[in-house]
C-alpha cells in the first residue's frame, strides 16, 4: 500500500484552491453591493438555520464547552453579525464628504486566508465568512485539526448557499489535508492578499511574520474588578454567566476577581452562593497538577470543561452544583498557574486595600497574558471607572456587563465579532472588533482645496461680509446668485 505524503497533498491542494478563489472573487468584484448584500443575506439565513446542528456537530467533535451555548455563538455569528453589517456599504462609492472635496471608494482586498481554532470553529467561520464576503472577497480557511469535520460542514453550508444565491464557485474554500506546511503555504502565498487569524499565540506570530498581511489576535487573560460601590449580587452573576458561557472558551471570559478588602467578604460569600468553589489545600494542589502540559501550556484536556469535569480529572469533591473553581491567589507570574489565562472553568480570586491597588493587580494580570485585549469592571462610581479606562492598556472595557457577552457585541452595542483586535501593545494590527471594515481596502478621491479656497474668495467678494448683506438668498441679487451657482458647480466638478 502507498504512502501518503500528507505534506505534499495539502500543499497541491493549497494551490488549486487559491487558483480557484482569486478567479471567482475577480468575478465577484464586479457584483453591485445590492448583490453582494443578497449573497451574504443568503449566507445569514443558513447559518440562522442550521445553528443548533453546526453546534451539536462542533460539541462531538471537540468535546469542548456546551453545545447549547454553541448554537447561541452560531447565531451571533449569523443573525447578529448580519444585522450589523447589512447596510454597511463596502464597494464602490461608499462615503462622500462634499464640504471638504472627498470620496471615498471601496475595494475588496481579494483573497484572505482565515485561520480557525477549535475552542470555536463554526462561530468563527461563519462570522469570517460573513464579514470577507461583504468586503468582496473570497476566503480559504484553515481548520484547526481537531474541529476538522464541523469547520468543513460549516463550509460546506455557506458555500452552497452563496452560490445558490449567485455567487461563483469558489469563494469560500476549506483545507481538507490539514498540516503545519499546509496552513505555512497558505499564509506565504502569493495569491493570498490578506490573512485573517483566530488562535493561539503560535499561529498569530506564524501569520504576522509570513511576510503576508494579516490581522491577528492575542490571548486574553481578563480581570474582572468588582468595586466596592458595585451591585455585588449583580456583579457575581454576570461573572459566572460570562465564565461558564459554553465551559469558557471565549478569549475575552473573565479570568480572575479583583476586589478591595472592605467587600471581600461579601463577594466571596456571594461567589459561592451562587457556585463558586474555592480550592485549597490538597484540593489545590491536585488541581493546579492537571492545568497545565509539561512546557507550561494550558493542558488541552481541561479546555472548556465543566467544574465537575476537572474536580473528577484532579481526583477530588466538590459540592454538587458547583459552577466554578476559585483559588485564591496573591502573586502573578509565570509559575502562578491561576493567574493566566484559562478557558475553562477556573478562576483566580484577588483581594487588594483599595481600587489604586487593584488597578495595579488588574495591569499585573494583563502584563502576564492579556495585554491590549479586555478588562472588565463592576463599579457605579463614574470617575473610578473613567480612571481605570484612561489607563488601562487594553482595547475593550467592559462596564456592569458580562466579559463574554460585552466583548463580542452580545450584551454592548460593540462591532458582533469573533476576532477581537488587542492593539499593538498586544501583538495585534487593529485595536478594534474585526468587521468587513477591516477586509477592504479605500481609495479616496480627493479635490485639490487651493482652487475650492480661490472660488470661495471670489464668493466673498461677491457676496460681501456679514456686515455687508444678510445671509438669506432674498438679499442677493439674481447676477450675484447665478454666480455663486456656477462657481459652486465648477468646484463640484473638479
Amino acid at each position: 500500500m502507498a504512502l501518503v505524503d500528507k505534506d505534499l497533498l495539502s500543499l497541491q491542494e493549497v494551490r488549486d484552491m487559491i487558483r480557484k478563489a482569486n478567479e471567482a472573487q475577480k468575478e465577484f468584484a464586479e457584483f453591485s453591493q445590492q448583490d453582494i448584500n443578497q449573497v451574504v443575506e443568503a449566507m445569514k439565513d443558513v447559518g440562522e438555520r442550521q445553528a443548533e446542528y453546526l453546534a451539536q456537530l462542533a460539541y462531538q467533535e471537540t468535546g469542548f464547552g456546551k453545545w447549547q451555548d454553541k448554537k447561541i455563538k452560531n447565531e451571533i455569528a449569523s443573525t447578529g453579525v448580519y444585522e450589523y453589517i447589512k447596510d454597511m456599504r463596502t464597494i464602490g462609492i461608499i462615503d462622500e464628504d462634499q464640504e471638504n472635496g472627498i470620496v471615498e471608494i471601496g475595494n475588496p482586498v481579494g483573497v484572505i486566508a482565515a485561520l480557525i481554532p477549535s475552542t470555536n470553529p463554526t462561530s468563527t467561520v461563519i462570522y469570517k465568512a460573513m464579514i470577507a464576503l461583504k468586503a468582496g472577497n473570497a476566503v480559504v480557511f484553515s481548520p484547526h485539526p481537531s474541529a476538522l469535520n464541523s469547520i468543513l460542514k460549516t463550509v460546506e453550508l455557506l458555500n452552497k448557499a452563496a452560490v445558490k444565491a449567485g455567487a461563483p464557485s469558489g469563494l469560500i474554500q476549506s483545507m481538507t489535508a490539514t498540516t503545519l506546511e499546509g496552513t505555512s503555504a497558505l499564509m506565504k502565498h502569493a495569491g493570498v492578499d490578506l490573512i485573517l487569524a483566530t488562535g493561539g499565540s503560535a499561529m498569530v506570530k506564524a501569520a504576522y511574520s509570513s511576510g503576508t498581511p494579516a490581522l491577528g489576535v492575542g490571548p486574553g487573560n481578563v480581570p474582572a474588578f468588582i468595586e466596592r460601590s458595585a451591585d455585588v449580587q449583580e456583579a457575581i452573576s454576570k461573572i459566572i454567566s460570562s465564565k461558564t458561557f459554553d465551559n469558557g472558551t471565549v478569549c475575552a471570559s473573565e479570568q480572575a476577581i479583583v476586589t478591595e478588602n472592605c467587600v471581600a467578604d461579601k463577594i466571596k460569600k456571594e461567589l459561592q452562593a451562587q457556585g463558586g468553589y474555592f480550592l485549597s489545600g490538597e484540593a489545590l494542589e491536585k488541581v493546579k497538577a492537571i492545568m497545565e502540559t509539561k512546557r507550561g501550556g494550558m493542558n488541552p484536556k481541561i479546555v472548556g470543561q465543566s467544574a465537575s469535569f476537572i474536580a473528577d480529572m484532579a481526583g477530588i469533591e466538590i459540592p454538587k452544583g458547583t459552577k466554578l473553581l476559585i483559588s485564591e491567589e496573591t502573586e502573578v507570574g509565570k509559575d502562578i498557574h491561576f493567574s493566566k489565562e484559562k478557558l475553562t472553568s477556573l478562576l483566580a480570586f484577588y483581594q487588594v486595600d483599595n481600587w489604586k491597588k487593584a488597578c495595579e493587580k488588574c495591569y499585573e494580570l494583563l502584563e502576564n497574558g492579556g495585554l491590549g485585549h479586555t478588562l472588565a469592571i463592576h463599579s457605579k462610581n463614574e470617575e473610578i471607572i473613567k480612571a481605570f479606562a484612561l489607563e488601562k492598556p487594553v482595547s475593550r472595557l467592559l462596564v456592569n456587563t458580562p466579559s463574554t457577552q460585552g466583548a463580542v457585541g452580545l450584551s454592548t452595542n460593540l462591532a458582533p465579532s469573533f476576532t477581537l483586535g488587542c492593539g499593538a501593545i498586544g501583538g495585534s494590527a487593529t485595536s478594534d472588533n474585526v468587521s468587513p471594515m477591516h477586509l477592504i481596502d479605500i481609495r479616496r478621491m480627493a479635490y485639490g482645496i487651493k482652487e475650492r479656497t480661490q472660488d470661495t474668495c471670489k464668493i466673498s467678494q461677491a457676496t460681501g461680509t456679514a456686515e455687508e448683506k444678510s445671509s438669506s438668498a432674498e438679499s442677493l441679487s439674481k447676477e450675484e446668485i447665478d454666480m455663486i451657482t456656477k462657481l459652486v458647480m465648477k468646484n463640484l466638478k473638479k
